[in-house]
C-alpha cells in the first residue's frame, strides 16, 4: 500500500495509525502548493481531490478521507483495538468522533491556513477554543476519547492538537494532558520522526 501525505497534515493519523498498527506502507511525500509528488509525477492524476491523504491498496483502489483511511487501516489488524468491531455501539461512538473532530475541528482551522481576515481568524480561533473546551470535558476522568484505549479518532485529535500549539493556540488542561500522553506514544513518535517533525531520539 501507497499513503501519500505531506508532513504534519491530517494524513499524519493514518500515518500514525499505520505504524501503531504494525502495517508497512510505502509513503509517498506530497508538494500540496504544487501538486506534485516527490517524484515530480501530477498529483491530481492520483487523486483528483488533490488533497492528503489518500491510500492506494495493493490492487489498484484509491481510498480518499481521513477517517474512511483509518478504519480501513485498523480493520486490517482488529487485534490492534485500534477501532472497536463493526456494527458495535462502541464503533459507532468511534465514528461518531471522527465525524465531530473531522467536521467540527479539523475544518475549523482551515480559514487559519489561508489568506483570511483578521476577523475571520478570530472567528475561527473562538469556534475552536469552544470544541476544545467539549472535548476536554469529555476527556474528564479518561485516557482518551472513547475511555482508556488508544483509537484512531486519537490520532485524528492528535494531530489537530499539534496544529493548535504551532499556531500557539490554548489548549485546556485535560485536552493539553492528552497530547502529552499520545506524543509519548512509540509509534506516534516513529511517523513524527518518518515525516520529518521531530528527530530520533537517541537509542
Amino acid at each position: 500500500m501507497k499513503l501519500y501525505y505531506a508532513p504534519g497534515a491530517c494524513s499524519l493519523s493514518p500515518h500514525i495509525v499505520a505504524v501503531e498498527a504494525g502495517i508497512p506502507v510505502d509513503l509517498v511525500k506530497v508538494d500540496l502548493k504544487a501538486h506534485k509528488t516527490e517524484d515530480g509525477g501530477d498529483y491530481y492524476k492520483v487523486n483528483p481531490k488533490g488533497s492528503v491523504p489518500a491510500l492506494m491498496l495493493d490492487d489498484g483502489y484509491l481510498l480518499t478521507e481521513g477517517p474512511v483511511i483509518v478504519q480501513y487501516l485498523a480493520d486490517q489488524k482488529p487485534e490492534s483495538k485500534l477501532a472497536p468491531k463493526a456494527g458495535t455501539l462502541e464503533r459507532y461512538k468511534l465514528m461518531e468522533w471522527l465525524t465531530f473532530i473531522n467536521g467540527e475541528v479539523h475544518k475549523t482551522f482551515s480559514p487559519l491556513f489561508g489568506a483570511s481576515s483578521d476577523d475571520v481568524k478570530k472567528d475561527a480561533k473562538a469556534k475552536i477554543a469552544k470544541k476544545f473546551e467539549f472535548v476536554d470535558g469529555k476527556l474528564e476522568g479518561q485516557q482518551f476519547l472513547t475511555g482508556d484505549t488508544f483509537t484512531v479518532a486519537d490520532a485524528y485529535m492528535f494531530v489537530m492538537l499539534t496544529w493548535a500549539k504551532k499556531m500557539h493556540l490554548d489548549i485546556p488542561k485535560n485536552l493539553s494532558a492528552f497530547f502529552d500522553r499520545v506524543a509519548k506514544r512509540d509509534g506516534v513518535q516513529e511517523a513524527m520522526c518518518q515525516e520529518g517533525l521531530i528527530e530520533k531520539k537517541a537509542a
